[in-house]
This record gives structure tokens, C-alpha cells and sequence, in this order.
């Protein structure tokens, strides 16, 4: 299995990274370096564009395991070099995720550091930005240096939703890959490719709207797919006002529920080895530090102040918040995603247009809710869900409860 295979739907692209990858080998090979292989199609900086689900991190990833790949044609998915990148343990790959809202300066400048060094294992220093479109101002300005003289096999890989969210001179130095959402047919063959139901691959893939992860756990877990049935059933709970809020609320537990069971055991984790890391809760015996859990029997002590301890565990907490807001938001996300293919369904109904539905299983609910409604009220209560999708995304900042009370609200006055 090569590491293009993880692209459904993606032909062009891979034709694309391919011959950059060929073009990159070919190019060190010769002993001309990093201008050798620029001259025959390899750049220093990449842009991979595309909407969620599209997989243009994944592309991002696949690309940087070509790079190091020991094989010809690069790629192969077997090799060390794959091997690592893919799981993200290669000493020459330094990736950056941002854990909250935004991509620090810290964590750029940090990065812009690792692109100075010469790759130690293999042809080329690969630096994996997940998401540039939320590099805060000063972050952007770091890496914009980085770009205008780039290391000599130094490689930048930036993913984002689309080139607009990426500031205009960072763009304008990269080469940009532009990924499409996979097709239903697609992403329901490869679902049936691991060994998913038939018909189970086909609703998954048309309720996931080209979201191949998405599809993948709508498929396998129950908890998702009880998640998505509770959202499609807002529309016939709207009666009342206490019945809107109660909606918008069970919508945004729902969703905080997922966050906590998400980041939950993380947060945990990287607490207690960021204490172990810091000395935190170690005693002095002696003149010298003893673990606090595993104390000498009969030995008195006093428990120890790290110096810095606290600001650190202060930092890691607001980070943890920041993540976990994150997860809460991009679960009402994918929520309103669902309940918004739910009246484009009822549209398709009520206009009788020859087009597949997004949600299969829920044809008899969309022909009721089409039957009770005019095309004017269900386009208006479609621009209603998208609005609130989209000032969700422009103000991170807003109470989630109260834009979707008022969504709820909305749908119900429509």
C-alpha cells in the first residue's frame, strides 16, 4: 500500500506530488542539491487547500513520506523513511498543531529554529503546519521570514481550508495544492474496500458529504451515529420556545460531551508528565529529592517548591481549555453541517429536483418536514443554519448555548 492510497478521490493531486517527489529524488541524485531539484519541478514551500474531510493534511503528510522515502518511485508506504513520517516519529519531520484557537508565535519561531538545521536521516527537513489558517499575526510574520530565505533542504508544508485564509505573502510563496471533497461513490468504495457493509458505506458516505474520516466513524461507532440521529431530530421538536432551548441545549451537551470525552484522558496525561517533568510533589530527604509516591520508609522530608511550577501547570491549563473549546466548537460544526443537508433534503423534496439525498435514512422525515413547510420558509431555515455555522467560525469567542438558542429559535419563527 502506497502512502497515496489514503487520498480517495484525489487522482489528480497524486499525479501532481508524484512527479514533485520524482523530481525532488532525481534532482539530489544528480548532486545537484536543493536549485537542482528546484529546476526540476521541487519547491521549498507548499500550500494544501481544502475543505474539511477533503484530506489535504493527509495529502500534506503523504507528500512529506514521499520525500524521505528510500525507495523509487518515492512513496512506497513501507520503507523506514514512510514508516516514520506517517507516524509522525521522524527525526528530520517536525510537525505543528495547534492545541486551541490559534498558532502561536512561540511554537513558529520554534519551527523557523528546526528549518535553520540540516536534515540528519534523510534528504530533507520537512516542516507539517496543520492548520496555517489560524497562525495569530505575529506568528505569520516568523514564518513569513522563514519563507523569504528558506534553508537550503528545507521544506514548508502549510494546510488550510482555502488560499483566503492564508495571509497574501505567505500564499504568494508557496505552491498551492487544491483538494476536492471526494464523491459519495468514492468515499463509499473505499469504506467497502475495508470491509464495511454495503449498505452501511452508502448512507455513511452520503451523510458524511465526502468527510472520509467522518464516514469511517459513522460506519463504526454507535455513538456517533445516535449523535447524528439526535441533530436531524431538532426540526420536530421546535414546537415551543422551552422546546427550542431545550433543543439548543441538548445540541451543545451533546457536543461538550464529545470534547470531554476527547481530550479528557489527554488532559490527564500531559498533566501528570508535566509534574513528573517539573519534580511537582517530590519531597527533600536528606538534602536530596525523593519521590513524593514512593517515599523511604521512616524518612522525614518536606515537600518541594519547584520554582516555576505553578505558571507552568497554569499554562498547560489554559491550553487544555483553549483545546477543549476547539473540539466543542468543531463538534457544533458537524452538527449543523447534518441539519443543514436535512433542508437541503426537504428543498430537494418540495422542488422535485432529480439529486440524490444526503440523508437516506431519513427520507420519510424530509417528506413530512417538505409537506408541513413552503421552498421559501425551508431555503430561509437553510440560511439560518449556515449563518450560525459561519458566525460560530468568524467569532470564536461567542456563547455557543445562545447562537444556537437562537438558531433553534429561528427555525421555529421561520
Amino acid at each position: 500500500m502506497t502512502v497515496w492510497e489514503t487520498l480517495v478521490g484525489q487522482d489528480a493531486v497524486v499525479a501532481a506530488l508524484s512527479a514533485a517527489a520524482s523530481a525532488a529524488s532525481a534532482g539530489l541524485a544528480s548532486g545537484g542539491g536543493a536549485p537542482a531539484a528546484a529546476r526540476a519541478g521541487m519547491t521549498h514551500s507548499w500550500l494544501f487547500t481544502g475543505p474539511a474531510g477533503a484530506g489535504h493534511q493527509d495529502a500534506a503528510r503523504a507528500f512529506a513520506a514521499s520525500l524521505t522515502c528510500e525507495n523509487e518511485p518515492p512513496g512506497c508506504g513501507e520503507c523506514t523513511g514512510c514508516h516514520t513520517v506517517l507516524t509522525d516519529t521522524a527525526t528530520d519531520l517536525r510537525t505543528v498543531q495547534p492545541e486551541g484557537l490559534s498558532l502561536g508565535v512561540k511554537d513558529v519561531r520554534a519551527l523557523v529554529r528546526d528549518a535553520a538545521s540540516a536534515p540528519t536521516a534523510g534528504r530533507w527537513r520537512i516542516l507539517l503546519i496543520t492548520d496555517a489558517d489560524r497562525l495569530t499575526e505575529a506568528a505569520a510574520n516568523a514564518l513569513l521570514k522563514a519563507l523569504e530565505e528558506p534553508a537550503d533542504r528545507a521544506v514548508f508544508l502549510l494546510c488550510a481550508p482555502s488560499v483566503e485564509d492564508v495571509l497574501p505573502t505567505i500564499r504568494s510563496r508557496c505552491r498551492t495544492v487544491a483538494l476536492r471533497l471526494p464523491s459519495a461513490t468514492d468515499v463509499r468504495d473505499a469504506l467497502v474496500r475495508e470491509g464495511v457493509n454495503e449498505q452501511v458505506a452508502e448512507t455513511a458516505a452520503r451523510a458524511s458529504q465526502g468527510h472520509l474520516a467522518l464516514a469511517r466513524r459513522l460506519a463504526s461507532d454507535e455513538r456517533v451515529r445516535a449523535n447524528r440521529a439526535a441533530v436531524l431530530r431538532i426540526p420536530a421538536r421546535l414546537g415551543r420556545v422551552g422546546d427550542c432551548l431545550a433543543a439548543a441545549a441538548d445540541l451543545v451537551s451533546a457536543a461538550n460531551a464529545d470534547a470531554e470525552a476527547a481530550n479528557a484522558e489527554r488532559d490527564e496525561v500531559e498533566t501528570e508528565a508535566l509534574k513528573t517533568a517539573l519534580g511537582v510533589g517530590a519531597t527533600a530527604v536528606g538534602g536530596k529529592s525523593r519521590s513524593a509516591r514512593a517515599p523511604k520508609a521512616g524518612a522525614k522530608g518536606r515537600t518541594m517548591v519547584v520554582r516555576g511550577a505553578a505558571g507552568a501547570l497554569k499554562e498547560l491549563e489554559r491550553t487544555q481549555k483553549s483545546r477543549g473549546r476547539r473540539t466543542v466548537l468543531d463538534a457544533l460544526d458537524r452538527a449543523l453541517v447534518d441539519l443543514a443537508g436535512l433542508y437541503r433534503d426537504v428543498l430537494v423534496q418540495q422542488l422535485g429536483a432529480g439529486v440524490d439525498a444526503i440523508h437516506p435514512d431519513h427520507c420519510v422525515e424530509a417528506a413530512g418536514y417538505a409537506a408541513a413547510c413552503t421552498p421559501e420558509q425551508t431555503l430561509r431555515r437553510l440560511e439560518a443554519v449556515l449563518a450560525t455555522r459561519a458566525s460560530l467560525a468568524r467569532n470564536p469567542g461567542l456563547v455557543p448555548l445562545l447562537a444556537v438558542e437562537s438558531l433553534t429559535l429561528a427555525l421555529r419563527d421561520t
